[in-house]
């Protein structure tokens, strides 16, 4: 495994960051393919055994179970300053923003939460979800940057935002003196590149760190076509996101599988391996261990300047889908 600075922070993670929102009670959550607590902790533990100590969950992620089981795991397998842990909060609720419940003091209650769940006094990373339309951005900065000062949050990040969203807020706070947000968590992949647009030039420029998520596009850029899975079969939110476009999708995923045959590895290695050139820290859920091995063995891949132009001339530029569609900005 390789190790890398985040962004502009002392952390220092590994090259594959574990999704874990395949972590958790399935009755809980929005999604029925998540796994129970003790086989969430068998591939924790692979994963920390292949060198992994960069960790991902959230609080919407089946109803905090996700933060429970991720935080008992590691509690019981790693030592604390060791890993890095990341979790997220979403928007103020329309109940919340009704009652008066401000921007910092949301921040400040679901961190808690959050924290309660994990069983830890501190996060490394604390990472707004999506963009919150509906609360000062002013509000956000300074109750995340309240988190930093007291020590329940060592750095701040940002996920499904704009690249002016992203430059807005960080300006707020070097105007004030807060806490930056280090990273951004985008939607981003082989099949769907629109964060090449304007997030990549704003990173590279700022060295803010590049996180995606969705790295394998749902499973579909680790399966050949006709191949399938249960997350493939019941993942409603993954399906809007790409079948759609499953027709453009099929060429590129079909030159993935054909250099991946060349090369005797995995489908899942090439497809990371790209990615790996372009970004820190891919997020990659993993739900077996042949996962954690093909994200693992992509860190060891070098791409020549032409298996990559060959996996890149055929994309075509996608509509935004997922949440940054619904949010429709």
């Amino acid at each position: 495994m390789e190790y890398v600075k985040l962004g502009n922070s002392e952390l220092k993670v590994s090259r594959i960051c574990m999704g874990c929102m395949g972590f958790g009670d399935a009755g809980s959550g929005q999604h029925s393919w998540t796994l129970d607590e003790e086989h969430s902790r068998e591939i924790i533990r692979q994963g920390l055994d292949a060198g992994i100590n960069f960790y991902d969950t959230a609080i919407g992620y089946q109803g905090g179970t996700s933060e429970r089981y991720v935080g008992r795991a590691l509690r019981d397998f790693a030592k604390r300053e060791e890993v890095v842990v990341a979790t997220k909060f979403p928007p103020r609720t329309q109940a919340e923003i009704e009652s008066g419940v401000t921007g910092q003091q949301h921040v400040a209650k679901l961190l808690d939460e959050s924290l309660s769940n994990l069983g830890m006094d501190y996060v490394d990373l604390y990472i707004c979800h999506m963009w919150d339309y509906n609360t000062p951005v002013y509000e956000i900065m300074e109750g995340l940057n309240n988190a930093v000062k007291a020590g329940k949050a060592r750095y701040i990040g940002i996920s499904n935002c704009y690249a002016y969203q992203l430059a807005k807020a960080n300006a707020v706070a070097e105007k004030e003196g807060f806490a930056k947000f280090i990273s951004v968590q985008g939607h981003y992949n082989l099949i769907f590149r629109e964060e090449e647009r304007e997030m990549a030039r704003l990173c590279r420029e700022d060295n803010i760190a590049m996180t995606p998520y969705s790295a394998l596009a749902g499973g579909r850029l680790a399966k050949l076509p006709g191949e399938t899975s249960r997350r493939l079969l019941e993942d409603a939110y993954a399906k809007s996101k790409y079948d759609a476009a499953a027709g453009q999708d099929g060429v590129i995923i079909a030159r993935v599988a054909e250099l991946a045959k060349r090369r005797g590895v995995t489908m899942t290695e090439i497809s990371l391996a790209w990615l790996l050139t372009k970004v820190t820290a891919p997020v990659v859920g993993a739900t077996k261990k042949r996962h954690i091995e093909g994200a693992a063995g992509a860190v060891e891949i070098a791409l020549s300047k032409e298996e990559i132009s060959y996996l890149e001339e055929l994309y075509v530029p996608h509509h935004l889908v997922g949440v940054m569609a619904q949010n429709g900005a």
